[in-house]
């Protein structure tokens, strides 16, 4: 739409989008409106909308990913929920247990990780796990744990949810809804999520393409969610010498493509405690907004990942670290 153009030329060309069967996302930027017509690109007419009061121009967006792309929406968004912000000129710092253990455990990570200087709280309630005899979690009690650790804190709450059914129940409790790298294509969990309220991190698969990743955020912005964030987390290759590869080269490609922020999670990119630091530094480096990180009061003695969790001290001064990094490139934490 025009610089200045009116909530009347706005609405008008809203009614002419629909009326040609599309779906009319309405996207506000700083300066101007853009209208965003999702469906069928075939169809007749959407040129002549050109002519309509109020329109500027109509341009074809050549992504697959209409709503995720920048060619639709080209400032950079920034999600909110909470005591997390991710995009911006700051970085956002998600940190916590891999999984809930007790009410003592996940409080104590709370208290800890926000003196470092966290924003958010993550911790696992439901696990899916790939050996169905692993630990899988507390389920709503571990959510009830969760929520506790916020009351104590003020941190907010990050968790994943994996099952369609399950998102309500975890929305109740969550400020940001995790979707995990095994379910980023479960499509019923994305369209669910996208009718949420919360926000939502959606992690790369480790198989995936970065197209197929902005495809499924793709799902979860047609629902009408606009709080997504994408998350790096590694994907599989011939290495063998880290838990998954993880490419840093990620960060500055979706900047040029999407208008999502991107999140680094060096935890289960490396799986190793002793490279988490270093890679933190290099996200941050990149131009990441955010980390997420795996913290643990006992890392050997914890019940999932503790070979990539860090001790409180250690997280300490990771975030003292990845602050002189981020004052370089002109960004705080």
């Amino acid at each position: 739409m025009k610089r200045g153009a009116s909530q009347k030329d706005i609405d008008h060309m809203i009614s002419q989008v629909e009326s040609l069967g599309l779906k009319a996302n309405v996207l506000h930027g700083t300066e101007r409106t853009v209208i965003a017509a999702i469906g069928d690109e075939r169809v007749n007419g959407v040129q002549s909308l050109e002519s309509s009061p109020g329109v500027d121009s109509v341009m074809p967006v050549l992504a697959p990913y209409k709503m995720a792309s920048r060619e639709a929406h080209d400032c950079t968004s920034v999600v909110k929920a909470g005591s997390l912000t991710v995009g911006g000129a700051s970085v956002g710092v998600i940190a916590g247990p891999c999984s809930v253990e007790d009410e003592e455990q996940i409080v104590a990570s709370a208290r800890a990780v926000k003196a470092a200087g966290a924003t958010a709280l993550r911790g696992g309630a439901f696990k899916p796990r790939t050996s169905p005899y692993s630990f899988q979690g507390l389920k709503e009690e571990g959510l009830k744990m969760l929520a506790t650790a916020r009351d104590e804190t003020g941190l907010a709450v990050v968790t994943e949810v994996i099952a369609p059914e399950d998102v309500d129940l975890v929305g109740e409790y969550a400020d940001v809804l995790q979707i995990g790298a095994r379910n980023m294509q479960n499509y019923r969990l994305l369209e669910a999520c996208g009718r949420s309220h919360r926000a939502v991190l959606l992690k790369r698969g480790p198989s995936a393409t970065l197209d197929e990743m902005l495809l499924a955020a793709e799902y979860i912005l047609d629902g009408g969610n606009s709080q997504v964030m994408l998350c790096e987390r590694g994907v599989r290759t011939f290495e063998s010498h880290t838990r998954f590869t993880l490419p840093l080269a990620t960060v500055p490609y979706l900047h040029e493509k999407t208008h999502l922020p991107v999140v680094v999670d060096p935890s289960h990119g490396t799986g190793h405690t002793s490279l988490v630091t270093d890679m933190a530094k290099a996200s941050v480096a990149a131009g990441a907004d955010g980390l997420i990180i795996e913290v643990h009061p006992c890392p050997e003695k914890a019940k999932s990942d503790g070979y990539q969790s860090m001790t409180f001290d250690q997280f300490d001064a990771m975030m003292k670290a990845c602050r002189r990094v981020a004052e370089a490139v002109d960004r705080t934490m």
